[in-house]
């Protein structure tokens, strides 16, 4: 009898693997629109295979796949899987797994976001593709990362890395945005909380949030300089350091302009300094990518260097002026670079999944206002209740979508080109095949997305002035 009940429990879930969203969540979960449960699920997909990334490049992992009998080649070479029951566990592994993996993601979401252009609310019948069939959706993924294995070496690696450097570039100026948009809120939520009422208290605590912001970006400045740069070399460092700290000063000083502050009142310092921090934040992402050992130490040797006693140069077996060599970065992704990157892949993706879609900048990014109508998340819920039944999940998009869809799927396609470059230190495949390296490529990269970064800030500041008769409320 258990087993007739366990079978009718299971087969009451397969049309929720087929539907919308509606029937996602349990009687315990909290009434919630649809469009936030999508896109939650969305990254809760990205969010997967990231964790698959991640354990294809934990050690040990391609020798216990060798202990699988008949399972490898019986060898790591660098030939392609084949059909007949044997793979290159080789190709399992390592920064070609990750490349993999994330090439079925992208693709993924790229066709998603082709088939989403021009949707404008849940009749539409794509929208119904969008919200629901999630059992068939995992089968696409699996079966295009399973096929994403079978494509040959050849030039695929060289080229989807400059595909990654891009799009995982252009990741990082949608990181920007969403990190603007929540500096904006939670100014704008403070400055209402000092109108109602215990202005001084608030007061104090977005000036000490902001001095905070402003002293880590000065304290890391300085140890951009101790560490990252030498009296007699590092030219470039020196120059990303000096350029970008004059940039945010610059910004920082147009924040506050009395003429900027008539067009935009609620403007200030707090948005400039989490701007400010997060520039310092790509420098030192990019420093980090240098191929030059001398001017990127690892975290290893600066912790050394911080703790260990300072040798005389009468006792060294070197000369002072000569920098001690470190071996090599090995490609680890709990490398400092990447967890940080990871961390801030995780908090944008979770941030622009339950955002509503009300807020500003959001919505200047995502949405276009003469061509799709913008709701509150509680918009919708009125028809769902006249069928009564009890809805945990509520279609909130009958009269105009909260998001563009085919937007959301394209940042989450570039979110996994961010992914893989994080993952790989973005490093470059040399020649071979066999190894990574850091090059010159990924570092400007980063840098010009700062500096894009930067300017994309400072025109939300001054476009207001600049166009007054258009309307940024």
């Amino acid at each position: 009898m258990g087993g007739v009940l366990g079978i009718c429990s299971i087969a009451s879930w397969i049309p929720c693997l087929c539907s919308s969203a509606t029937c996602i969540l349990c009687r315990c979960c909290p009434n919630s629109g649809n469009s936030t449960v999508t896109r939650l699920i969305y990254a809760f997909l990205m969010f997967l295979g990231t964790l698959l990334c991640i354990i294809m490049l934990t050690p040990g992992i391609s020798e216990q796949l060798d202990k699988i009998p008949g399972f490898c080649e019986g060898g790591f070479g660098t030939g392609i899987p084949h059909v007949n029951g044997y793979v290159n566990c080789n190709v399992l592994v390592g920064y070609k797994a990750v490349y993999r993996v994330s090439f079925a993601m992208c693709m993924f979401f790229l066709v998603f976001s082709l088939l989403m252009i021009g949707v404008k609310t849940s009749k539409d019948p794509r929208a119904a593709l969008h919200n629901g069939f999630w059992f068939f959706k995992i089968l696409a993924i699996v079966g295009i990362m399973v096929g994403a294995f079978y494509i040959p070496e050849g030039p695929f690696t060289r080229a989807w890395f400059w595909i990654g450097v891009l799009g995982a570039g252009c990741f990082i100026v949608i990181q920007l945005v969403l990190l603007v948009d929540f500096a904006h809120s939670v100014n704008e939520s403070w400055l209402e909380r000092m109108e109602e009422g215990n202005s001084k208290c608030w007061y104090a605590v977005l000036l000490t949030v902001t001095s905070l912001l402003y002293v880590l970006s000065l304290i890391a400045v300085v140890l951009f300089y101790v560490f990252y740069t030498i009296p007699a070399g590092c030219v470039e460092n020196k120059f990303f350091i000096s350029f970008n700290m004059i940039l945010c000063v610059i910004v920082s000083v147009i924040s506050i302009l009395p003429r900027v502050q008539e067009y935009q009142p609620r403007s200030g310092l707090l948005q400039s300094s989490m701007i400010t921090l997060y520039t310092m934040y790509l420098t030192w992402s990019a420093m980090s990518n240098e191929p030059d050992r001398t001017c990127n130490p690892s975290l290893i040797s600066i912790l050394n260097k911080i703790t260990s006693p300072t040798i005389s140069p009468a006792n060294s077996s070197l000369p002072s002026h000569i920098p001690t060599p470190e071996p090599p970065k090995s490609l680890q992704w709990w490398d400092t670079q990447s967890i940080i990157g990871l961390v801030m892949f995780v908090l944008c993706l979770l941030y622009s999944s339950i955002r509503s879609s009300t807020s500003s900048q959001v919505k200047k990014l995502t949405l276009s206002g003469h061509d799709t109508a913008m709701l509150d998340d509680t918009t919708g819920n009125g028809s769902d209740v006249e069928d009564g039944e009890v809805r945990r999940v509520v279609d909130n998009e009958k009269d105009g979508v909260q998001y563009s869809y085919s937007f959301f799927h394209f940042m989450l396609c570039l979110a996994s080109l961010y992914v893989m470059m994080t993952l790989t230190n973005w490093y470059s495949p040399d020649a071979d095949l066999n190894t990574i390296t850091s090059k010159w490529p990924a570092v400007w990269v980063k840098m010009v997305s700062s500096w894009f970064c930067l300017l994309l800030y400072t025109w939300t500041l001054i476009a207001p002035c600049v166009l007054p008769n258009r309307d940024f409320s």
